[in-house]
């Protein structure tokens, strides 16, 4: 399948259409304002796109009048219900992309869901991309996101110029691996991140100071990007949210449902990750940043959060 387009990105010719600005949403937006696109931006809840207005965006009544506008729709929304509302709903994406069109979906959502938009996109001369993120709030702020991106290998690479100021992205399969990836990603961030808690939990107890032990192991085999991204924050009780915890119950729960047959997977870990994440949105946490698993691991043992 060859690009959809003869002509390159470029700035000050290829539109780009965002649906979806929350905490992660509004700053790769914001990325791509700053970098010279216009973009056509759709909310839910008008008031939230000001600060994007502000900087030149123009705001639409419906998914359906950004693709109309958009030669490229990114979306990053909170379920995959979302998704599929926003992409193939009446007032949809697909229902307002011209020929040629891409959508590139940034949610972390469901492989299957992923490979039939990928599927409807295609029956009507469109291209759909999965390719969701990982690098939190600061790697969206800051264009060092990792994009996993699932689809046509030739739209990935004539996507370049728009993903290279997102972040790096890495072309991981057909429809619907870009989100595999992603479920993959989480499940090991959450064993990283129940880990950095349990070792600082441990390290409180026992009287030692939490930011040198944090500095002691950082060099070492426990070292981690969840504990450069997170350990400060973690020490600091700095819980806002870079990714809410109640998204992590619901990629977790994608890995550890996913697949029957041949294709199930039993995953422990994930599967207790899930349910320690679940205790914060029992315990009325769900909009605290994934670094709050360690309010757990202290109620658990017995301190007031």
């Amino acid at each position: 399948m060859e690009t959809p387009y003869p002509k390159p990105i470029n700035p000050n010719q290829t539109r780009i259409g965002w649906i979806g600005i929350g905490v992660m949403g509004q700053a790769m937006a914001a990325r791509l304002i700053s970098a010279g696109y216009s973009l056509t931006v759709y909310a839910r809840t008008p008031q939230k796109a000001f600060s994007l207005q502000q900087k030149g965006a123009i705001i639409v009544n419906s998914p359906s009048d950004v693709a109309n506008k958009s030669d490229i729709v990114f979306t990053m929304v909170g379920h995959p219900s979302d998704v599929k509302s926003v992409v193939l709903g009446d007032n949809g994406v697909l229902s307002g992309l011209t020929k040629g069109g891409v959508l590139i979906d940034t949610t972390s959502s469901d492989p299957v869901l992923a490979k039939e938009i990928a599927s409807k996109a295609q029956s009507k001369g469109c291209f759909a991309i999965d390719s969701p993120v990982s690098g939190g709030d600061i790697g969206a702020r800051d264009g060092k996101l990792a994009i996993l991106a699932g689809g046509d290998s030739d739209v990935v690479k004539w996507l370049a110029p728009v993903y290279e100021v997102l972040g790096r992205v890495t072309y991981v399969g057909e429809s619907g691996c870009g989100q595999s990836c992603k479920i993959a990603n989480q499940i090991t961030v959450g064993a990283n991140l129940l880990g950095l808690s349990e070792g600082l939990v441990f390290a409180e107890r026992a009287g030692l100071d939490m930011n040198r032990f944090v500095e002691s192991i950082r060099g070492g085999a426990a070292g981690s990007m969840v504990m450069e991204l997170f350990g400060k924050r973690m020490i600091e009780r700095d819980f806002r949210a870079g990714g809410f915890a109640t998204y992590m119950v619901k990629d977790l729960g994608m890995g550890v449902n996913g697949g029957e047959g041949k294709d199930a997977v039993v995953l422990p870990g994930a599967a207790l990750s899930k349910q320690l994440f679940s205790s914060m949105v029992a315990n009325g946490d769900g909009n605290m940043g994934t670094q709050g698993l360690i309010t757990v691991i202290e109620r658990i043992n017995g301190k007031s959060v």
